[in-house]
């Protein structure tokens, strides 16, 4: 029985470091999200003001005609998680890639080791895997390292033509998050038609200093760097909070082992302190016994 009692209480100390490490885990994820956030928040500011840039350019001169290449270099830029304990956050993504267009033909680049095993584990295998950002700082090495690799493709491509696209997770409704697919080049015709007819509010008008192509080319390296800044940002967002609410179950499922080994560990001591009463009672009972037949023995002597 003591060894029962023992055994039990080690268990419940185990447990409860345990509970003690998820619980810190719980809150590195939630501390380690928000500056991610406010990354997220400030690079939208940046690429609305490189879009009022755009608009000036096509103020400047006029609408964009982009044809249609017909054999372009494809891409497919993935954003993903180096660690784990985080659900099945790379698997899904890495079903997303399995179902997108360009998954047969495309040049993949992998951004996290877990999301490459995810996607060995569906048959895809990455052209080359980077590392994600252990920072906000680790942001900016990140989609510059991007760019970089875009801008070399495009060179090495046969057309010189490239057509990229983004698969990241995207917060949702009520805390939710979700695998999106977001093209990422050539821009997005419809944006450009929609900036083109837009009015310039200004009283001024725009003027471009740079040479045209000059200035479509840094306007557009901008874009995309905005574009893959933000979604490295969103990508570790949804991964701390995937994280976090892995460990909010991890933690309820903890409390509840801890309070079944604390019942068991009540009943076994109830039993233990029952045991110890019936072997006191009966040693008396036997003593009282002994000291009776003693009397009367005596008795019978005299």
């Amino acid at each position: 029985m003591a060894q029962t009692l023992e055994r039990l209480t080690r268990r419940t100390d185990t447990m409860q470091s345990i509970r003690s490490i998820v619980r810190t885990m719980k809150t590195m994820s939630a501390i380690n999200a928000a500056p991610y956030e406010r990354a997220a928040e400030a690079i939208d500011v940046w690429r609305d003001t490189v879009l009022d840039g755009l608009h000036a350019f096509l103020r400047c001169h006029g609408a964009l005609e982009q044809g249609r290449a017909e054999n372009p270099q494809r891409v497919l830029i993935v954003m993903g998680s180096d660690h784990g304990l985080c659900g099945n956050y790379n698997e899904l993504l890495a079903r997303e890639v399995g179902r997108h267009p360009f998954a047969a033909i495309a040049q993949i680049i992998c951004v996290g080791a877990q999301m490459q095993d995810a996607l060995d584990g569906e048959g895809i295998t990455p052209a080359v895997t980077l590392l994600p950002p252990a920072n906000t700082d680790g942001l900016i090495r990140l989609a510059g390292q991007l760019v970089t690799r875009l801008d070399q493709m495009r060179a090495r491509s046969r057309t010189g033509d490239l057509a990229a696209a983004l698969i990241y997770t995207q917060r949702g409704a009520h805390g939710t998050h979700a695998p999106v697919a977001q093209a990422l080049l050539p821009l997005d015709p419809e944006m450009l038609a929609a900036l083109a007819h837009q009015p310039w509010e200004s009283r001024s008008l725009p003027q471009v200093p740079m040479p045209p192509q000059d200035m479509l080319a840094a306007l557009v390296r901008n874009l995309v760097f905005a574009t893959l800044y933000r979604a490295a940002a969103e990508a570790l967002v949804t991964e701390n909070a995937a994280r976090l609410a892995r460990m909010q179950q991890a933690e309820q499922s903890v409390d509840e082992n801890l309070e079944e080994l604390k019942a068991e560990t009540r009943s076994v001591r109830q039993s233990e302190i029952t045991t110890e009463l019936l072997d006191v009672i009966t040693g008396f009972e036997a003593l009282k016994g002994r000291a009776k037949r003693q009397k009367r023995k005596e008795g019978q002597d005299h």
